[in-house]
């Protein structure tokens, strides 16, 4: 009995846990192929990230490389409409149009 409980909490907590770095990503609006996949990786050699949190990301990375494989389909075939990315468009081609204009 105890073991089976014991089972079925860590098998849950796995569950719960894998793939963070995935769901974030594609739930944030980020374009591309395994953008899970590669926030964790900039997470890893960044200087900036905690020595506390790092643990977490290697642990958590094969996960979310397994979560980014099944939604390569998704990521193929979205067309990304959100906030962010209008505005991220908008501001390149202000910046484009701004480069073309001479300094007064």
């Amino acid at each position: 009995m105890k073991s089976s409980l014991a089972r079925t909490i860590v098998v849950s907590g796995v569950v719960a846990l894998s793939g963070c770095s995935s769901v974030m990503t594609h739930t944030g609006g980020q374009e591309g192929y395994y953008p899970g996949t590669k926030a964790s990786y900039e997470m890893l050699t960044d200087d900036g990230t905690s020595w506390g949190y790092k643990p977490f990301v290697a642990l958590d990375m094969p996960f979310t490389a397994v979560m980014d494989t099944l939604l390569l389909p998704w990521d193929m075939f979205r067309d990304d409409k959100s906030v962010k990315a209008r505005v991220e468009a908008s501001e390149r081609k202000n910046l484009a149009t701004n480069s073309v204009i001479p300094p007064a």
